[in-house]
């Protein structure tokens, strides 16, 4: 193991996300445990019709939406990876945009945008999941498809191989390892997804997501929930397995700073305004729907119940960003600075990828619920499961960068008399601050779009905005929808904004570099 470059603080760097990740995550967990792993609940879970409809719907629907957004995506990839265009930069920030969206609002997009008699079915459904992760695979794969060498294209052209051929043989098994990664992703956004299920499914179309909070909440079936939700872990802990074993392979470079030409001969040109234009328009319809659908919300949206449901997820996403940026950097300096616990520390943080949030919701839930821990009716108790859920982020966002600060920095500042503490504060700090803003961004857009957990523990006094949404769509008026959709084109366009300013800054940076 590398040498710690501060050895007398990084063994202190664990304690405090320790404590906090052992009372509000491994304790709840192991409460789930032991409440739902009885023979006896198991049993009722596995033999019940409903429970084997509500599972089967869940394979085959996260089948075919991965399947399909992998369709979608590949194209759109293609134009984004090998070709430089007008309009990229934007047409990039419309398909990234529903991602960074709560998938509450992209449901009440496809909502909109779909047809009466289609809402509440499987079709609505696979629909928003291909919509929201469209961006996971063209994000993922299109880097590493930007990165191989034309040259190696242009000479299998000149010896005769066809485009199919080229792509099979060439193409494919160069991107193959970031296509499976974004694939496995995919799949486990798909197999979890909860408020476009709740919001498109309806009573006919269950996920085992959603069935956890029908169980619990409507039902009161508790040990019921409690199963389904372990039943669910141990799906995810294959799938997340899976994307481990992908991950470690999909980030190494072909080629370094490849430049994308602009379409030259006629094909590339009608190939790449064509799938440009479809591309855009589709992304851009379900936000015209919602727009079209809002006139007359406009008036309601700056009510007071609108006003402080934003005040409170503005205060939920502080809260909880603060939270997380501080807790996951521990954890991140602690692994980067070789802790000796630090691995186990890594391991249980990653708890949240492999427990949904409606579990961890309801593991707080049942928790907490009685004195003297008798949390669950307090308002801090929603940033902190929307925390849980972001520490995973920010360990990974601030992880390699802390690893990557060079040590011959620190030798030459403790050369120069410089201690520890004046070591980081002049080279490890301004080195991450820019990672830690991002960190920081990262945990609130989790906050502000977190809906599985938040269904469970918000009050009516503490409503999210995804919560009023929901809570707006489903019920009957076009009054109330109206409104529900203003909320939802508001969420989109500041999506956007947000996206394309980032692009923007980022290829400015890559010129000046």
């Amino acid at each position: 193991m590398t040498p710690s470059p501060y050895p007398k603080s990084t063994r202190w760097l664990v304690v405090a996300p320790a404590l906090f990740l052992l009372v509000f995550l491994v304790i709840p967990a192991a409460t789930i445990v032991q409440r739902g792993a009885s023979f006896g609940a198991f049993a009722d879970t596995i033999t019940n019709d409903g429970f084997r409809k509500v599972a089967w719907f869940t394979l085959w629907q996260t089948i075919l939406s991965t399947v399909l957004t992998v369709a979608c995506a590949l194209p759109v990839t293609f134009v984004l990876a090998r070709f430089s265009f007008i309009g990229k930069r934007l047409l990039l920030a419309l398909i990234t945009a529903p991602f960074l969206l709560p998938t509450v609002v992209v449901g009440s997009a496809l909502f909109a945008l779909l047809p009466d008699r289609m809402h509440y079915t499987a079709f609505a459904i696979i629909s928003a999941h291909i919509f929201f992760n469209l961006a996971v695979v063209i994000r993922l794969v299109m880097p590493r498809w930007s990165q191989i060498d034309p040259e190696l294209i242009h000479a299998a052209h000149t010896l005769g191989a066809s485009t199919t051929y080229t792509f099979r043989t060439i193409t494919f098994p160069l991107i193959r390892p970031a296509l499976g990664f974004a694939s496995t992703a995919v799949a486990l956004f798909c197999f979890t997804s909860f408020g476009a299920v709740r919001i498109l499914g309806g009573p006919a179309y269950s996920t085992l997501e959603t069935e956890i909070y029908v169980q619990s909440v409507q039902l009161g079936n508790l040990n019921g929930a409690i199963a389904i939700g372990i039943i669910q872990a141990i799906f995810l802990i294959g799938v997340l397995y899976a994307m481990t074993k992908l991950g470690r392979h999909h980030t190494s470079p072909l080629t370094v700073n490849i430049q994308t030409p602009k379409p030259a001969t006629r094909a590339q040109k009608i190939a790449v305004i064509g799938i440009a234009i479809t591309a855009g328009f589709m992304a851009l319809l379900p936000l015209l729907a919602v727009a079209l659908r809002s006139s007359s919300g406009w008036t309601q949206v700056f009510s007071s119940d609108t006003m402080r449901s934003l005040a409170v997820s503005a205060r939920f996403a502080i809260t909880a960003s603060i939270i997380a940026t501080t807790l996951g950097t521990m954890i991140a300096l602690a692994i980067a600075y070789s802790s000796t616990s630090s691995r186990l520390i890594e391991t249980i943080a990653s708890l949240p990828l492999m427990i949904s949030a409606v579990t961890v919701g309801l593991g707080i839930l049942i928790t907490f619920d009685q004195r003297p821990i008798e949390f669950r009716s307090t308002w801090w108790i929603t940033p902190v499961a929307h925390s849980l859920i972001a520490i995973p982020l920010v360990v990974r966002t601030v992880l390699p960068v802390a690893q990557a600060i060079p040590q011959d920095l620190r030798d030459a500042a403790a050369t120069l008399g410089s201690g520890a503490k004046d070591q980081w504060m002049r080279i490890d700090l301004p080195l991450l601050r820019r990672c830690l803003a991002t960190a920081c961004a990262l945990s609130a857009a989790v906050s502000l779009g977190e809906f599985g957990a938040t269904s469970f523990l918000t009050r009516q006094t503490h409503e999210t905005l995804p919560v009023s949404i929901a809570r707006l769509l489903s019920r009957p008026g076009e009054t109330q929808h109206a409104k529900a959709f203003a909320l939802s084109t508001l969420f989109f366009v500041f999506s956007i904004g947000a996206v394309y300013l980032a692009e923007t800054v980022r290829a400015t940076r890559t010129k000046i570099h």
